[in-house]
């Protein structure tokens, strides 16, 4: 693991490092950020998973959570959203390829060689993690935005037992029904909409996966929010299934990191509440 960069912030250290990964076959680059905390202490973990065109370093330019996390004392993980470089298939449009990777290990062509965003994100990353950092492994919950928002509930369903808390701002709640869904869906795992289910959400709950509570945060000025995100389609998931869901429509907020700092502490709060 190269370190790029490190900075103290709230006194802890916000940290981007860079490493060779195995789940993608390129380099990757992620960054942590570290609490105050006294010697030999392990800390439990927060991992963020950004949205379309992000890289690591929109929410940790951006998102404005080290006060939260130095108060509450959580390591705070952001990893990229997909393979890059040269060599790694492409798509002119924003919402396939790079800086798009869905959270998905690609079956199809060209992506399938490098868009292991699964494996990468539920395997790898968190064994890096383990090994470098004070983490406490057993005390781990997940949150993201939008196209990150997705991989929050869809890797919290798969593992309900490994992730304490899961919440998420403005998600993509049913890939399998929108555009965006749709689109990469079938480009990284083929046209068998059956194996889409496994990363949509909806589709999870319906199929029996359970969390006991979900929080999600949606501005009502988001423009995608009729065509894309369609948070109405998890209510109604959650209250068939008996899973406590809150879901906050907030007035007047949009899409952006604007919306995503306003509410970023509430949703730590939420975290750290579940990770004592």
């Amino acid at each position: 693991m190269e370190t790029v960069s490190t900075a103290k912030a709230f006194g802890g250290v916000q940290g981007v490092y860079r490493h060779a990964s195995t789940a993608t076959g390129t380099a990757m680059t992620f960054s942590v950020y570290v609490p105050p905390h006294a010697p030999g202490a392990r800390l439990p973990v927060i991992w963020w998973l950004s949205g379309l065109t992000c890289t690591h370093a929109n929410v940790t330019d951006k998102g404005e959570y080290r006060a939260a996390c130095a108060e509450h004392g959580l390591i705070f993980v952001a990893p990229d959203t997909s393979p890059r470089g040269e060599g790694v298939a492409d798509d002119p449009a924003y919402d396939m390829g790079q800086g798009a990777g869905f959270y998905v290990d690609a079956t199809e062509q060209p992506w399938a060689p490098h868009f292991r965003m699964w494996s990468y994100v539920t395997e790898e990353l968190p064994a890096l993690v383990a090994a470098e950092f004070p983490a406490d492994m057993s005390r781990q919950s997940i949150l993201g935005h939008s196209m990150g928002g997705h991989g929050a509930l869809t890797v919290g369903l798969t593992y309900p037992d490994r992730y304490r808390a899961v919440s998420a701002f403005a998600p993509i709640v049913a890939p399998g029904q929108v555009p965006w869904g749709e689109k990469a869906l079938g480009g990284y795992l083929g046209p068998d909409r059956a194996q889409w289910r496994k990363h949509d959400a909806v589709a999870l709950i319906e199929d029996g996966a359970r969390l006991p509570a979900l929080m999600v945060d949606q501005g009502d000025a988001d423009p995608f929010l009729a065509e894309q995100l369609r948070p109405e389609l998890l209510r109604d998931a959650c209250a068939d299934a008996g899973i406590d869901l809150t879901l906050r429509m907030q007035p007047g907020y949009d899409h952006s990191y604007s919306f995503i700092s306003t509410f970023m502490a509430d949703h730590l709060a939420w975290h750290a509440g579940r990770l004592r």
